[in-house]
């Protein structure tokens, strides 16, 4: 399972997210994660779909790279968790 993480600099939702996920990241060590900056980041942001008012967007992919779920927004440290439960194994 991979996790693509899209955020920007001036974005203040994602700077609440960051620390949340680097959290989960290191209990977690079962998935690899990409950041993304919407702002640097144009061919990812066009082949995801990735709108700025819709920042942060975490697009969970399984191993085949095809995406099994996508959440947006702020999210808790716990919902993280039982996402990372639910997928890791894809």
């Amino acid at each position: 399972m991979k996790v693509l993480k899209f955020g920007a600099t001036w974005c203040s939702t994602c700077l609440i997210m960051k620390p949340r996920w680097e959290s989960v990241e290191e209990k977690y060590p079962v998935f690899e994660s990409e950041f993304f900056d919407y702002d640097n980041s144009p061919k990812e942001v066009k082949k995801y779909g990735i709108e700025d008012a819709s920042l942060p967007i975490f697009i969970f992919l399984d191993n085949e790279g095809n995406e099994i779920e996508r959440v947006s927004g702020e999210i808790s440290e716990k919902t993280i968790v039982n996402l990372v439960e639910k997928h890791k194994d894809k």
